[in-house]
């Protein structure tokens, strides 16, 4: 399949991103509605009961401000994963996303570890470093707009705020390089360019000495050549 091919539209580049952002708000107006607290399913590192939250952690924020910070970078670079790696795109959600739950679990402090921040990171970091990494020209350009757009998220993945979980964006982080690695020979790669070979080839051997064309004997002889004189008729 050429690079045309699999860039070509396709819904899901808008619906799933849509559909996610759609459940964590809706996850979060229920909250508010019956006045529950679902913060209890987060991931608690160390813990077992703390697993639930490996599945159910990116869907649960503390606030407004909490649940708007994650849904326009998650929007945004899942359209790009689902647009530009659609081969990998579900893979890449699923399996990033409960690696980067099971890292949290490990490396984290003992609290509830809430909200998509963790999501965002894994498809943050797989869009910035595939494309660097398949140096393929359209897919490096999405890496310098990802890096121009949220690049100062790096930041974050140091403990430089107290109540933010800065372990979950190092987990997404360190998980979005490895599927990087993992997937760096599926989809779109680094288009080679091919000579196409001519005429003009043909008369050099793969040394690049010339090679004199064989010229038929035939070819070789003079055809005689008639001449017929037409005189003027003197006035």
């Amino acid at each position: 399949m050429n690079t045309e091919q699999q860039l070509k539209f396709s819904s899901t580049v808008f619906t799933i991103p849509f559909l996610f952002v759609f459940t964590i708000w809706l996850v979060y107006w229920i909250e508010i509605k019956f006045g529950w607290n679902f913060n209890k399913f987060g991931v608690f590192p160390r813990n077992f009961s703390g697993l639930k939250g490996v599945l159910c952690s990116p869907f649960i924020h503390s606030d407004t401000k909490h649940l708007f910070n994650n849904s326009v970078p998650l929007f945004v670079l899942s359209a790009c994963l689902f647009y530009f790696y659609k081969e990998v795109a579900i893979k890449v959600l699923l399996f990033g996303g409960i690696i980067t739950g099971l890292l949290t679990w490990l490396i984290a402090r003992e609290s509830y570890h809430i909200g998509a921040s963790g999501i965002v990171y894994l498809l943050f970091s797989f869009v910035l470093f595939s494309g660097i990494i398949k140096k393929n020209y359209r897919l490096v350009a999405v890496s310098f707009i990802t890096i121009f757009l949220y690049g100062s998220m790096v930041w974050y993945v140091l403990p430089i705020k107290e109540e933010m979980s800065w372990e979950g964006h190092l987990s997404g982080l360190i998980t979005g390089i490895v599927l990087a690695l993992l997937y760096k020979n599926k989809g779109i790669i680094k288009e080679r360019f091919e000579f196409s070979k001519t005429e003009f080839d043909d008369m050099f051997d793969k040394n690049g000495n010339y090679i004199p064309p064989i010229v038929e004997e035939a070819e070789l002889e003079l055809k005689e050549i008639k001449y017929r004189y037409i005189y003027k008729e003197e006035e």
